[in-house]
């Protein structure tokens, strides 16, 4: 399309949500952090595996469910091995996993700060509509009007006046998608013709 910009932002959220937990030592709720390491504890044919988390108070213990009373035969052999070795990958996946976590404990401490890795695609010399494709390494908390605001150098109320003026298009959920959590697919488009800054912010965009 004429006078469109494509970037492709890789977007990973940086601290691991911490469930909230009563400590029996410290006597009372407290944040569990993920220490990266599972359990693996195998009956005959049956494993459990659970993901450890420790208590930022005392170091205490909890164990995050991951597989219960599973025959070993039905494990994928490389999952396995993911979970025996503590596999820094597998353990994120689960540690970020923060629907799952909710469902277990209730209460979870998350938190907003991700890392954009910025790739420009294509685009016309003389482009004034910028479109954002947003893929998700993993689940954030993080807000689509406060990361785009950090990372264009705009404000949010900017954002939301141009989205207010149609010149600001979100698929698939529309304009009521700033005020939620970023989404793996979101595609932002912003129509910047006659910004005074739409160089600065084409800049931004691309890394």
């Amino acid at each position: 399309m004429s006078g469109l910009l494509r970037t492709h932002w890789a977007i990973a959220p940086v601290t691991a949500p911490r469930p909230l937990i009563n400590c029996n030592r410290c006597g009372g709720p407290r944040p569990y952090r993920c220490s990266d390491k599972f359990r693996v504890n195998a009956n005959g044919k049956r494993i459990d595996v659970w993901l450890i988390y420790r208590c930022i108070g005392c170091d205490n213990s909890w164990n995050f469910t991951i597989l219960e009373r599973r025959n070993r035969r039905d494990i994928e052999p490389t999952m396995l091995a993911a979970l025996e070795s503590n596999d820094p990958a597998f353990a994120r996946r689960h540690a970020f996993d923060a629907a799952a976590l909710r469902c277990r404990v209730g209460h979870v401490e998350e938190f907003p700060e991700v890392t954009v890795r910025k790739r420009g695609l294509d685009g016309a010399e003389a482009a004034t509509v910028l479109e954002l494709r947003l893929d998700l390494e993993l689940p954030v908390s993080a807000r689509l009007d406060r990361m785009l605001a950090g990372e264009l150098g705009m404000s949010r109320s900017r954002l939301q006046a141009l989205d207010e003026k149609g010149r600001l298009a979100i698929a698939p959920e529309g304009g009521k998608a700033l005020r939620k959590p970023v989404r793996h697919g979101t595609v932002v488009r912003i129509d910047l013709a006659g910004e005074s800054d739409r160089a600065a912010i084409f800049t931004a965009a691309g890394g």
